[in-house]
């Protein structure tokens, strides 16, 4: 199991949101390359990277800073928020990106996830973020009409590497992951499943620990537990080992 500790950037800083609403945001560090390097030095192996001002408005718009972090750090990046077409992904993957993740794309225009696991074998995650198990778009504002598991299933074939599940309820609020959602979602698909959204304590990551032997997740997402120091980051780690 892998831990993504998560940098979300809105006007080139490292924020976090609650329950996704750009207005209850807290910034954290004002140099995101910076804070990369700092869960770099703790000793994760994988970044979680959100523009949030990109899947608000549809477009890429924090590129300096997800570019800063991409010179800065040598561990693989996952990277979200705007990106909606052929171009964005190529150029994203051709500047570093390890993985990148298509949620609203996912949705509007399931053949271009199709086109980039066949262009990009690996390196292509969906984001499902779910409001009481319904998928919604455009940085969560925009509802879909669609269920979290039939948007899973909808790329079941596609060679999507990992599914991030974030509960929308939860993000930010350190209640705790939706473990049982999560880990539902991933009995109905073969498609690694990654989990997000209210990691607060040790024992929620222990918690999706304990279910990834058994129900196929790849591993957890966590924010602000981590930036407001509810969990440390070295004995995180160490719950793996």
């Amino acid at each position: 199991m892998i831990i993504y500790p998560a940098i979300d950037l809105k006007n080139g800083q490292c924020v976090r949101l609650v329950q996704g609403d750009m207005a209850r945001d807290t910034v954290y560090n004002e140099d995101p390359a910076a804070q990369a390097l700092e869960w770099v030095r703790c000793g994760f192996s994988w970044l979680h990277i959100v523009d949030l001002d990109g899947a608000i408005e549809g477009v890429p718009k924090n590129h300096s800073a997800v570019r800063s972090i991409l010179k800065t750090v040598d561990i693989p990046v996952q990277l979200g928020g705007g990106i909606r077409n052929r171009a964005q992904i190529t150029a994203w993957i051709e500047a570093g990106v390890s993985r990148v993740i298509l949620g609203t794309a996912a949705v509007r225009d399931p053949d271009l996830v199709k086109w980039a696991c066949q262009k990009f074998p690996g390196q292509i995650a969906v984001g499902i973020d779910a409001l009481d198990g319904e998928v919604m778009v455009d940085g969560w504002i925009d509802g879909s009409n669609i269920q979290a598991s039939a948007l899973a299933a909808h790329f079941e074939d596609a060679g999507v590497a990992a599914i991030i599940y974030t509960d929308i309820d939860r993000d930010g609020t350190g209640q705790g992951v939706n473990i049982e959602a999560t880990c539902a979602l991933a009995e109905t698909t073969s498609i690694p499943v990654i989990a997000s959204g209210g990691a607060g304590s040790l024992a929620d990551i222990k918690a999706v620990r304990d279910a990834a032997q058994n129900h196929g997740l790849n591993g957890v997402i966590v924010g602000k537990a981590f930036y407001d120091k509810r969990i440390d980051p070295e004995e995180a780690l160490a719950l793996l080992c």
